[in-house]
């Protein structure tokens, strides 16, 4: 590659339309001088080496928790605090009828009484090193997507094995950056014994559910508290054990009671999970089109029949929580991003930059790769049926269908085409706290109903529907509750392979009949020379992305989110619009919304302690200086997006005042494109949680931990 792309990605990145100042998600390991220059200038007052390499960096406060969100250690006990949302699964895990931590919340008055979770962790991230020239050197550029996944997976392991000599606790992810222009190497310290220790009712953390999500004003408690566990002897990480004691960090984020004003310094740490700002306008128009419109739709679908039935019995609501708030989150930025697309013309605003990338690769001196666009458009082009048809498949299929017999039925599939050796056998684990028949039953009924409706007929399971139309009379409930109830998928204990019960068996074939559709949609992403249409799109994005670069190196660039540590600065800001000057919400406007819950708004409702709690007239030191109350969410103008949540949020002084949670209704096309005017972050802040853990929960222990007693 050119010396001078390789210079020019490794000191920033390039915003598609108009550079900002407050735009980006920066690694911290090579931050920009400029960057660290103007956070001095928006009153970041520590010396840049307090960001990553000294000892109590902020970085090592900072953690990915459990990979898919993000958190931050407050205490030197390994006291953990992230959102309410991301602590969602480990509360509704621990959840019964009788016991239900959602409804009620929950405090651990000890150690004794705090809640091991299975499948959870913490990690550290250590280091990162660029790695750019000894991948390249292996041929990396020259592979198709299958060789580049066996290469990266091969130097993981190498240099996984290389780390663990010095630390047996350690290992490495490899990573593209810059679209694959570059790529990096994190080494990281996971800790797998983390325990629920406290939080709020669902009333508080999940408080104006999908009425507000993505909105703004906001007044959700959105916070959870856990805290890591080690071995007694090394201190380091280990699988749980009751002998586990909590973790001892070396640093810890300190917990400000401070607040802030109008332009006050704000920066998030933390692991954002994905964004597009580099994508061609035929990428987004793919994203728009057939990603975005079809999910919204099928999930609507679900979505309703599942809410019918939570509403329905608690049980039930109990064992669904957790399943309807991931679909919804999604269900709903899709809708938005594409709004966001259109009211701005986005799609358009990248074709008129991409003239202007075209128009300069031809008068460079120098350009390693031109871009293709005219093959670009014949390539989305061709895929973008596939694209469609896959998101079809996936959201009325797949895992992502939030039904327990699709995934069933698929893994039995794979774990068959494993094990073909006679005799051979799968069991179902006993997840029967879960999910929930009947639900599950009207789901995929509506999901098959809705699929025939607006799939390509070439994508369609024939064997099943046909089964629907001559068997049943087209009546899919009564083709459903057949499976359900004759089917081996759904019964405990061993499914043979290989047997006639299993041939004939009706979930059986209805999972052979969905995986072909699924290998159907795949063979046709097929391209020339063993490549894919994937592929030679990824090629094209690539030499976009580097382009982009090169032409404009005198801007401040970042690669795009990839779930590895990222800095975002900004400054804590209204929305400017018409007479909305607030950036921040106080205890009387959750009030205000509590007494239109007490109406029947569901998503407003409260128990009466914490109408009592936010209707206090004294909020003692938790009171803000410049509202004379308590102050519950206010607004930034971080750069941030999914992963984000639960990051922190820095003051100047790189202390904790909240932790973000959403972006606004503007924000939704952030993965794409950033605009600093209305693209707004929503923390929670930490004086509402620091009250709740307080006056709510009575946790003098954590308050003496955390130094806010």
């Amino acid at each position: 590659m050119n010396k001078n792309i390789i210079l020019g990605l490794a000191a920033c990145a390039l915003a598609p339309l108009t550079a900002h100042a407050d735009e980006g998600m920066w690694t911290l390991y090579n931050l920009p001088p400029q960057v660290y220059e103007t956070m001095r200038s928006y009153g970041f007052e520590l010396p840049e080496s307090a960001l990553y390499t000294d000892a109590n960096a902020i970085k090592n406060n900072v953690v990915n928790f459990s990979g898919y969100c993000s958190g931050v250690v407050v205490s030197p006990d390994g006291l953990v605090f992230t959102n309410h949302h991301c602590g969602f699964e480990s509360i509704r895990s621990h959840s019964t009828v009788e016991h239900d931590y959602m409804l009620n919340g929950f405090v651990a008055k000890s150690y004794a009484e705090e809640l091991p979770n299975e499948d959870m962790f913490v990690s550290f991230m250590k280091n990162q090193q660029d790695i750019t020239a000894r991948m390249q050197a292996l041929g990396i550029d020259r592979l198709p997507k299958e060789g580049k996944e066996h290469l990266i997976d091969s130097l993981t392991e190498a240099m996984t094995d290389s780390v663990k000599k010095i630390d047996s606790t350690l290992h490495v992810d490899i990573d593209a950056f810059y679209e694959g222009n570059k790529w990096y190497a994190t080494t990281y310290q996971d800790f797998t014994d983390l325990r629920l220790v406290f939080t709020v009712p669902k009333s508080m953390g999940k408080f104006g559910g999908e009425t507000d999500n993505w909105m703004w004003p906001r007044q959700t408690c959105d916070f959870s508290v856990f805290r890591i566990y080690c071995d007694p002897k090394t201190g380091g990480p280990a699988p749980y054990s009751k002998d586990n004691v909590p973790y001892h960090p070396k640093s810890w984020a300190k917990v400000s009671l401070d607040g802030y004003r109008d332009g006050s310094f704000a920066m998030t740490v933390g692991y954002p999970g994905s964004t597009e700002r580099y994508l061609s306008s035929y990428g987004i128009q793919e994203m728009r089109d057939c990603s975005n419109d079809p999910r919204q739709q099928i999930r609507g679908v679900k979505q309703e029949v599942m809410l019918r039935h939570m509403r329905a019995n608690e049980a039930v609501r109990i064992k669904y929580d957790s399943k309807f708030a991931q679909s919804s989150n999604y269900w709903k930025n899709s809708i938005g991003m594409n709004k966001c697309i259109d009211s701005i013309g986005l799609v358009n605003q990248k074709r008129v930059y991409e003239e202007q990338i075209a128009q300069w690769q031809d008068t460079a001196k120098y350009v390693e790769h031109k871009v293709d666009f005219p093959l670009l458009a014949k390539l989305y082009a061709r895929r973008n049926r596939l694209t469609k048809a896959l998101t079809q498949w996936s959201e009325t299929f797949s895992r992502r269908s939030n039904i327990e017999f699709n995934t069933r039925a698929l893994r039995l599939v794979d774990e068959q085409g494993k094990n073909e050796k006679k005799g051979a056998y799968y069991e179902f684990e006993n997840n029967s706290d879960q999910w929930d028949a009947a639900t599950d039953a009207d789901m995929l009924a509506a999901l098959l109903k809705n699929y025939r409706s607006h799939a390509d007929a070439e994508f369609l399971p024939t064997a099943v529907y046909n089964t629907i139309d001559k068997k049943f009379k087209g009546d899919y409930n009564k083709y459903v509750n057949w499976l359900f109830k004759n089917s081996l998928l759904l019964k405990p204990g061993k499914i043979f392979f290989n047997t006639k019960q299993y041939r004939q068996d009706p979930g059986v074939a209805y999972a052979k009949a969905i995986e072909a559709i699924y290998n159907k949609i795949k063979q046709g992403n097929g391209d020339e020379k063993g490549t894919t249409l994937s592929d030679s799109i990824n090629l094209q994005e690539r030499y976009l992305c580097a382009n982009k670069v090169q032409m404009e190196m005198d801007k401040p660039h970042y690669s795009d989110a990839n779930f590895t540590m990222r800095l975002s600065y900004g400054q804590v800001t209204p929305l400017a619009r018409g007479n909305d000057k607030a950036y921040y919400t106080t205890a009387k406007s959750i009030v205000e919304k509590m007494l239109q819950g007490d109406k029947g708004v569901i998503d407003y409702q409260a128990q009466p302690i914490m109408h009592e709690l936010m209707s206090a007239s004294d909020f003692g030191p938790y009171t803000d200086s410049v509202s004379h109350t308590l102050n519950l969410c206010f607004l930034t103008n971080n750069d941030i997006t999914g992963g984000n949540s639960g990051s922190p949020i820095f003051d100047g002084k790189g202390q904790l005042i909240g932790l973000a949670f959403d972006g606004n209704w503007d924000s939704l096309s952030s993965d794409i494109n950033f605009d600093t005017r209305l693209a707004r972050c929503i923390g929670v802040d930490i004086r509402y949680v620091v009250y709740m853990i307080d006056k709510w929960g009575h946790a003098d222990r954590l308050l003496k931990e955390i130094g806010a007693e």
